[in-house]
Formats: C-alpha cells, sequence, structure tokens
C-alpha cells in the first residue's frame, strides 16, 4: 500500500523524495529512516571566542542538505516536519545536563527573506522542535528575542571574515521580550537555534546580543554543520 500512495502522490503531485528521488512522498521511508538519531558537538574553525557550546545531528550533506535547501529555497514546507524533529535532537543533546524549563531562541531571518520565501523557516523548525520536546516532557518554549538591524545582507558567498564583520553588531533584544521571558520563564537555560552552523558567527552574534541584556546562553543547537569544525573536542581558545 506504501509503494501504491507513494505511486499515485507522484502521479497527482509529482513529487520525489529529496534525497534519493524515488517517486512519491518528498522524504520517502527509507531515507526517514537514515535521519541521524543524535547530535553532537560541532566546533566551527576557527571557532568564534565565546561560543556557547555548538550541537548539531550530522554534516551539511547530504539529506540534511537537501532538507534545509527544500523548505528555504523551494518553499517545500513538508520538509519543516522533519527537520524539526532533527533540530529537536540537537537541542536534547545541548540540554542534556539542563534541569527545569528551556526556552528556545531562535535566529532571526531578515524581513526581505521572510517576505521573499513566504514564511520564516529556522522559527518553523524551532516551533516543531519545541512541541516535539514538550510531547517528550520537556518544560520548553519558543521565544521571539532577537531582531535584526537593517543592513544586513544575506550571508551566502560570505567567507569567514566577511560573515563575521557582515553581523557585528547586528542583533538587539528588545526591552519587552525581556519582560515576558522573566514572567514566563525566570530560571530558564537558553538555546540559541538555527538550521545550520557554517562559521559561528550567526550563532555567535546572536549569544552577544542577548549577553548584552544579562542573559546566558547555555548552548547553540543546528540540524547541521559544515565540515568546518572541530569534532567533539572544545577548541582551545586564548
Amino acid at each position: 500500500m506504501s509503494a501504491f500512495r507513494d505511486a499515485l502522490g507522484d502521479l497527482l503531485l509529482g513529487s520525489r523524495c529529496v534525497g534519493c528521488e524515488r517517486p512519491g512522498r518528498l522524504v520517502c521511508p527509507q531515507c526517514r529512516d537514515s535521519l541521524p538519531r543524535a547530535a553532537r558537538l560541532m566546533w566551527p574553525v576557527p571557532t568564534p571566542p565565546g561560543l556557547a557550546p555548538p550541537h548539531a545531528t550530522a554534516d551539511y550533506d547530504g539529506l540534511p542538505r537537501a532538507l534545509v535547501l527544500g523548505l528555504k529555497e523551494r518553499r517545500m514546507l513538508a520538509l519543516a516536519r522533519p527537520l524539526g524533529h532533527l533540530l529537536g535532537v540537537a537541542v536534547a543533546a545541548a540540554a542534556d545536563d539542563v534541569s527545569g524549563p528551556l526556552v528556545l531562541v531562535p535566529v532571526p531571518s531578515r524581513r526581505s527573506s521572510v517576505r521573499a520565501r513566504g514564511h520564516d523557516p529556522t522559527l518553523t523548525i524551532t516551533r516543531l522542535a519545541a512541541a516535539r520536546l514538550a510531547a517528550g516532557g520537556h518544560d520548553v518554549v519558543v521565544h521571539r528575542m532577537l531582531r535584526l538591524r537593517t543592513g544586513v545582507v544575506d550571508q551566502a558567498g560570505l567567507d569567514a571574515s566577511a560573515r563575521a564583520a557582515n553581523l557585528t553588531g547586528s542583533m538587539t533584544c528588545p526591552g519587552p521580550e525581556l519582560v515576558r521571558l522573566a514572567r514566563r520563564r525566570p530560571r530558564a537555560r537558553l538555546v540559541v537555534c538555527d538550521d545550520v552552523l557554517t562559521t559561528g558567527a550567526t550563532a555567535r552574534e546572536a549569544q552577544r546580543a542577548l549577553e548584552t541584556v544579562g542573559l546566558t546562553v547555555h548552548a547553540i543547537a543546528a540540524v547541521a554543520a559544515t565540515r568546518r569544525r572541530w569534532g567533539t573536542g572544545r577548541p582551545d581558545i586564548r
């Protein structure tokens, strides 16, 4: 029956698996079963000084990359669910030593990108990750605490130094958001969430903006990370 449904879906909708191109579902059962079930520390190289521990489920390659690009660039909205699942796995690993409430803070997207895409992929998958964790018994909420200043350009194609320069001072945490957080989760641990960890510049700027107003970021969580990383060991940054 599964094969029949997939064939019918391809006939009616022309859809194919983004991983193996099998006709039918956007993620076929075989590719879904191959998705990572655990996350690990993935430090960018070089690591931005002071970066909170970054966790991701996979290299930004193969199926994880196809999922991210499908959602962000091809508006395949059904891919948000498996991406939210992967982000939830990364958050769970990042918060493994945390007792008490969690606040997931999505990295903000440029307004022009949200308008062009018709949705905010990072916010969507962060909310789905929170729903997955809440179903598992975690005390977790999503809080849009960060705002982008004007003048930030698309990061695609920028090297590490250009990314850092583009993002330095680009994020703020408005006062009203602090009040709301204090009321809802006064003892919460914050985890910054993003789809892909590349140089770490975006995560570090989000962390800086939150720390500037007195908040502590416990960890960074992402679906995937590029291969510019240290692996599982903390880098020796002096």
